[in-house]
């Protein structure tokens, strides 16, 4: 996902009572603000690092999707923040431009377009008829769309994600592109709501980051693949120098920066969950201490004795 930008300076703005008011569609303030009127900071009060990042999470991906939906301008309210996908330099380094033609065609433009993720992990997932695929943090569908299209009517394509704008924008897209074989769930990527051994393929694109406890989501990745099954995602990494001040930006974190892993933390990570055929591919850069990749990874097809 990329990096989010918004006009408030305050990253805790959004739920003061001044701002409640303004920050939801009356017709959503219920699932939005919930019965406190937070604006989705409900889970702030629980003061684990884990669910701090996630209400974050939540609150700024959330306000993404409603800005999609109703192409809102830029700082149209506190919660409609802008989607910066370019660096510096103004490169496309996140978004919909990071899909060519004929991986595009397979899902509705606005779909594509709505992508904030920092790759394309469906061209390295080497998907085949009859699969089931799953995407962590499925966001407004293109990836799930994507894979539906390889996968044929045999397969399966499943999107899990924790925001209920995005699961709305998949499934509305999802219903423009009449693909029939794809489910979107609402849940956490560390507690992914699938039986064992049920998927032969978990793709994502630039989330994991995003978790605040990513063994866990890896651990979750080993328990839902069958024997044999794939891991591949486009993700960021973070470089060995990344500064502290780089990593304690919340506003960061949330721009898939200051969450990332090293190279060699998520090799360890992978290891512990008990994947194996780890690759890690560098693809470009996305901050001046971060670069997206490829990692790909599997289950073993036998458990070890």
């Amino acid at each position: 996902m990329a990096e989010l930008t918004e006009t408030v300076t305050d990253p805790g703005a959004c739920c003061a009572p001044e701002q409640q008011a303004s920050c939801c569609a009356p017709e959503e303030k219920a699932d939005c603000c919930g019965e406190g009127g937070s604006c989705g900071c409900e889970e702030a009060a629980d003061d684990t690092p884990q669910s701090a990042v996630r209400a974050h999470v939540r609150e700024r991906y959330g306000a993404a999707a409603r800005a999609i939906a109703e192409q809102q301008a830029p700082g149209a309210g506190c919660c409609a923040p802008t989607v910066a996908t370019t660096d510096a330099a103004g490169e496309h380094v996140f978004g919909g431009a990071l899909y060519d033609s004929a991986e595009a065609a397979d899902a509705p433009e606005a779909a594509v377009a709505a992508s904030l993720g920092c790759g394309v992990p469906t061209a390295v997932a080497d998907l085949k008829e009859g699969e089931t695929v799953l995407d962590l943090g499925s966001g407004a569908g293109a990836d799930v769309l994507i894979s539906a299209r390889r996968v044929g009517p045999s397969g399966r394509a499943i999107g899990l994600d924790m925001t209920e704008e995005m699961l709305a924008l998949a499934r509305s897209n999802a219903a423009e592109a009449g693909v029939e074989n794809v489910e979107f769930h609402m849940g956490y990527i560390e507690e992914i709501p699938l039986a064992d051994a049920s998927v032969d393929v978990v793709i994502s694109n630039c989330v994991l980051n995003l978790s605040g406890d990513k063994p866990r989501v890896l651990r979750e990745v080993a328990r839902v693949l069958r024997p044999g099954g794939r891991f591949a995602i486009s993700d960021v990494l973070a470089d060995e120098g990344m500064d502290n001040a780089t990593r304690a930006d919340m506003q960061q974190w949330t721009g898939c920066i200051a969450g990332a892993l090293t190279r060699r933390e998520f090799e360890l990570a992978l290891r512990e969950a008990g994947l194996v055929d780890i690759e890690i591919r560098e693809t470009h850069r996305v901050h001046e201490q971060a670069v997206s990749a490829i990692i790909r990874a599997g289950k073993p097809s036998t458990s070890p004795v």
